[in-house]
This record gives C-alpha cells, structure tokens and sequence, in this order.
C-alpha cells in the first residue's frame, strides 16, 4: 500500500492547487530553500496521522497554516465585500489503487474521479457557526485575522466517511534529526515505531505491566504515609486529599516510558544518532497489512560523511517494498541515491529526473562527489574546466557588475572535469535550466567543441563557448594572447618571475603555476584584457 500522489490548496506557502506525484519506492526531494520541500513531508503526515509538530492538530490549529497571501486577499476584500470567500486549506493523498482499499474509494477529491481511493484533510468554516461568522463581520471593527475558533477539521475518506488515524492502512514516520519532539523524555515517532512493531497481545502485555508499575506506586507504604499527613494538616475539602499516579489513560506508556540506548535517555544522545536510529527501525518495521511510509528530513544534517555513507547504504539495502520520502540539500546523498528518484520542487511545481539517459545519472551514482543540487538550484550555472578558468570569469564578471560575484546575481560557477560536461548538460536539458560552458579546444576545435556538444547547440537554454583557433588550445596562450601589447602590466599582474620574455616562456611558467597566476589576478586591482570566449559568457549572464 503506498501513496501515489500528494494535493495542497493554501497549505502554508502552497497557495493555488498543487499536485506532487511519487514513485512506488525511493523519492528524493531538492528545492532551494522556502521552495516548500518541509511543507511537503509535513502536509502527507499531517493527512494521515493527524499529528503536526508532534502534536494531535485536532485541537490545536492556527490560521498560520493558511497560506498567506489567501488570508492577506481576504482580509482586504472582507472590508468592502462582506461576501468574500473565507480561505480553506485542503490537503489531499491519493492511494495507488488496491483492491483493499474499497473503503476508502469514492469521488470526494478534487479530480471528481468515483474510482480514487485516499483521504482528504480540511480545515474551514463549520456551517454550526455561519449565523455567528456574519455576525461577526457585520461589526464595525476591522478584521485582522481569519476568525479560527469557528474553523473545523473535516477529515475524511474519498467515500466521504469521516476517519481517524487508527484505520488508515498507510502508516507514516516522519523523521527529522535537526528538531526534538520529544514528551517526557521519549520521542514520539520512535515510540510510534516500537508500538506499531507489537501485534495486539504485546500491546496489552505492556500497558498491564505500565499499569501495575503505577498501582504498587499508589500501594507504596511511603506514599500512603505521606497521604495521611497531607490529608490530616492541609483542611481543603471534606474529601480526601492524596497524591497518586493518574490510572485513567491505557496507553499512556506511550507519553511516560523513556527510551534508553546503553542506559542513556534517547533524547540525550546525539542527534545524527537519533536519526540513525529512527531510520533503522522504521525500515526494519512491516506488518501484514500496513507498511510505514517514511518521511525523512535532510539526513544530512548532524552526520559525519562515514555516517551518512552508512545510513544511506541502509536505506539502499533494506528500503525495498518501502515507499520512501527524503527532502535533501546534499548532492552526495542525491547522486548516491539516484538522480532518476528526484523531485526538483520549482515555484510550486514539480520536474521529474526519470527521464534522464541512464547513463548519466548511474555516472553521478558512482562518482557522488559531483555538486549536481548546485547546478539545479542555481538560477543560471557556468560551467569551468577547473579553478584558474573559474578566478578569471569571476574577476572579469566583477569588473563588470560593480565588483559583485556571480553567485550574488544566482549565477552559480561550478569547477567540473571536462569530460562531466555532457552529463550536467543532460540534466540542464530535462530542466531547461540556463547553463553556459567555458571550455578549451584543445588544439582541435572542430571534433573537441562542434562535433561533441552539436547536440546542445541547438539549445537556446545551454551556451558552449570556445575560441575556434587550434594554436589558442588552452586559457593560458588565450590570456597571454589578448594582453601581448602590455607585457610590462601584464606581467606585473601574474607577478612572473623572470626577465625572460618570449611568449613561450611565459606561457610555460602560466601553465606550470596553473592557479597561482589566476589568484594573483582576482587579486589584483589592475585592469587586464580577457579573451572573448569568456566575454561573451559574462554577456550572456546579463541576457
């Protein structure tokens, strides 16, 4: 059982109707910061749990759930137009279709499609207090906020049977190692996980021993002393007055048991631990009927590299069956993990890497070092053949855009081998994504820059830049070659050694202090020429 997609409407900053779709197995969701990646994972528990921050939202919902600018237009039309709309949120998952899940098939979702199974989560106006909403706005007092005490919850099957979390067959954990939420000691999702691992019988077993463990409590000869002399020297009432363990809850082991790892408080080890952890035991976990749906948030976070490597190997040999959800700022757990299992979010839309040749994105996989997340997040990217190419463009792009760098203007340069060109040029094709490359002809500009990237030419979005002259080959002969007239400055920029002045000689010694001389020039304040291949890169920037 697995969710095949997931239906926000002014859930937070998802302010018109979004559709996010997911694989059977593993999803990775990327997205810039604020692009909604969180909200995401926390809208699919909050659909089948009911729980937000830990908490049981029942009771508990604020109008900051809404999306902002739905209450912003409300409130600025409800002044002159007493009939504008009051916002509703609506949160939707649609099961894949299995025959189990009857009960929960019916036409209340957004599509209208009678054959949809899932739930549906709403918070709006309860029609008990429409005559005292009018009443309400009728008032001569400005509204400053959405009135939320006459809001309700509707939650509900796509049959339209109201549910709760008990009978929803899918069951989520939401795992998130850079906050705490704990009570009393324990975490709930991992106490979720220990319970949802106990068959019934193990269930009651533990709650009796809870319960007795509390009654020999009460019976203590210690506390029934101690009630004596309370009830005797403090006159209240005419009953009784005793301090006892509260017996009324059953399951409140739940709330009250802490979690020990090697006798240690589970709140009190570290939190890449926690997340370890967590993890671990939510894959482990399967009943007959129910699988977890794991949520997981930025794992990255608190763990060393030999840490991460290993949780990612767990989830790679032990998440299959499992549907798994991860939002990740890191490209090494992206490429590991597989670029074709990527959600890029993007201005509340989602773009799919399954599409990618096959190749490419098993060449990321093996050699996760690469910074695939900068080039998708990245407004613009410049791709360089290594950090002398990228010390010149970023000189020459601050002498031109009032000593700013490229990344203030979102124009990430990323410094990649050659030979990874294509393979990022691929990924900016499946996004459209504006992608420029400064390269080197290497002695032979028809086979190395035509005939090899003929294929991204074509494409208004991806620019190749290179000088077509073969005796140019590289950036050194290209730097020298503009800046030839002024060899007194120029070599007083590179601070070249030597009273030797052919061009060949100070080629060679550019070449041999490969990123020296480029560092020397970013650092200088002195104006050079620069060669028109990266010129027209810096041009391109602006377009």
């Amino acid at each position: 059982m697995k969710i095949e997609k997931l239906v926000l409407q002014n859930y937070k900053s998802f302010k018109e109707r979004t559709i996010i779709e997911f694989n059977d197995g593993l999803n990775i969701l990327v997205g810039d910061n604020e692009a909604g990646k969180s909200t995401i994972l926390e809208a699919i528990h909050l659909c089948l749990s009911g729980i937000l921050d830990g908490k049981y939202l029942k009771h508990d919902f604020h109008q900051y759930l809404f999306n902002y600018e739905s209450v912003e237009e409300y409130l600025a039309k409800i002044k002159t137009d007493k009939t504008a709309q009051l916002p509703e949120l609506l949160i939707e998952i649609y099961f894949q279709s299995n025959d189990e899940l009857a009960e929960f098939e019916g036409s209340l979702n957004t599509e209208h499609d009678y054959k949809a199974q899932g739930i549906r989560f709403e918070i709006k106006l309860d029609e008990t207090y429409v005559e005292l909403y009018q009443e309400l706005i009728e008032l001569p007092d400005e509204q400053t906020s959405i009135p939320i005490e006459y809001f309700h919850i509707e939650w509900q099957s796509f049959a339209r049977k109201t549910v709760i979390s008990r009978v929803i067959p899918i069951k989520s954990v939401l795992i998130d190692s850079s906050v705490s939420k704990l009570k009393n000691g324990s975490d709930i999702y991992l106490s979720k996980i220990i319970k949802d691992g106990l068959d019934r019988s193990e269930q009651i077993g533990l709650s009796q021993a809870y319960r007795k463990l509390k009654q020999s409590f009460n019976e203590d000869t210690n506390i029934t002393a101690l009630n004596t002399k309370i009830t005797t020297s403090t006159r209240i009432s005419e009953k009784q007055l005793s301090i006892t363990v509260d017996l009324s809850s059953n399951n409140s082991w739940e709330s009250q048991l802490t979690t020990n790892f090697n006798n240690i408080p589970f709140d009190q080890i570290g939190k890449g631990e926690q997340c370890i952890v967590k993890t671990n035991l939510a894959l482990a976990h399967s009943h007959e009927k129910d699988k977890n749906l794991i949520l997981i948030e930025e794992p990255e976070n608190h763990l060393s590299h030999t840490k991460l490597n290993a949780l990612i190997k767990q989830i790679q040999e032990n998440g299959s069956g499992k549907q798994i959800i991860i939002s990740t700022h890191s490209s090494f757990v992206a490429n590991k993990l597989g670029l074709e299992n990527l959600i890029l979010i993007d201005n509340k839309k989602t773009k799919f890497f399954k599409d990618l040749p096959s190749d490419t994105y098993k060449y990321f996989q093996k050699l996760a070092g690469y910074d695939t997340l900068r080039l998708i997040l990245a407004k613009k990217a410049v791709l360089v053949e290594g950090p002398s190419d990228e010390l010149v463009f970023q000189k020459l792009y601050m002498q031109e855009n009032e000593n700013k760098l490229p990344i203030e203007d979102g124009i990430d340069v990323i410094s990649v081998q050659s030979l990874a060109f294509k393979r990022f040029l691929d990924i900016a094709n499946l996004l459209n994504k504006n992608v420029a490359v400064i390269t080197d002809n290497d002695g032979d500009y028809t086979n190395n820059i035509f005939k090899k990237y003929e294929d991204y030419l074509k494409k208004e979005h991806i620019c190749i830049s290179a000088d077509n002259r073969n005796e140019l080959h590289t950036l050194e002969p290209q730097f020298f070659d503009v800046n030839k007239e002024d060899l007194l400055k120029f070599k007083k920029v590179i601070d070249y050694p030597s009273t030797y002045t052919t061009a060949e000689q100070i080629i060679k010694y550019m070449i041999n202090q490969k990123t020296d001389w480029a560092l020397k020039l970013f650092e200088s304040d002195e104006v050079l020429e620069y060669p028109k291949y990266i010129k027209d890169i810096v041009e391109w920037c602006k377009s």
